[in-house]
């Protein structure tokens, strides 16, 4: 059975084997991870580390080829990592009915269903005080002001998380662009996407929602 093969990183990149989307090497030791690396057969870019090796099948062929199988493999089924990923389980987790209670009706449009506010629209693209950024799902820390620029997109903007604060997951939502989606990496919400073309020191551009954050400014 053919399986498609996945890795996760701290940051929460998940290159695909085989796919043409842009990928990343995690920063820090890259040594402890050098076989994996060679077994994906892909070039990372810089991120904080890594995590093992996961395998998702193809689902219409799991389900066809799991039928009547007693000794069928482990190793072509999804992990629970990987099932979390993809069903946007995190460590901060709720119900989708406790999802809309919650949040404001379009915060959780935009972290739980992906969806992109107007560019221009968020009062905290013009935010300039110090302070920082957290999750609007779970107040969890994502970016310290001093990381936000203006990138005359409309939409708030930052050239480095907070440490472990977010993951990236390729996203193909839109055909022949595919992109990578910026998620909390604590409540899986959804916050934007990366783009290399940001500013020294990183060169990232990391283009979040408004809707999905919050600004905590810092105490006098």
């Amino acid at each position: 059975m053919s399986a498609v093969s996945l890795k996760v990183s701290q940051r929460g990149f998940i290159p695909i084997k085989g796919s043409r989307a842009p990928v990343r090497r995690a920063r820090g030791d890259a040594s402890a991870c050098a076989a994996n690396d060679k077994a994906a057969s892909v070039t990372q870019r810089n991120v904080i580390s890594r995590r093992p090796l996961i395998t998702l099948p193809l689902a219409g062929a799991a389900l066809t080829g799991a039928s009547g199988r007693a000794n069928a493999d482990p190793s072509e089924f999804a992990s629970d990592a990987a099932m979390a990923v993809l069903e946007r389980r995190g460590d901060i987790a709720f119900t989708e009915d406790e999802w809309k209670a919650k949040l404001e009706p379009f915060t959780y449009k935009v972290l739980r269903k992906e969806a992109t506010e107007r560019p221009f629209s968020s009062e905290l693209n013009k935010e300039k005080r110090t302070g920082t950024f957290v999750c609007a799902g779970c107040g969890t820390p994502l970016f310290d002001s001093s990381t936000k620029y203006d990138s005359g997109t409309g939409w708030p903007s930052f050239y480095d998380p907070l440490p472990g604060a977010v993951m990236e997951v390729p996203d193909f939502s839109i055909m022949f662009m595919p992109r990578s989606e910026v998620r909390c990496k604590a409540c899986q919400g959804h916050l934007g996407h990366v783009f290399e073309d940001g500013p020294p020191p990183t060169g990232l551009r990391y283009c979040m929602n408004g809707a999905a954050m919050k600004f905590e400014p810092k105490s006098a």
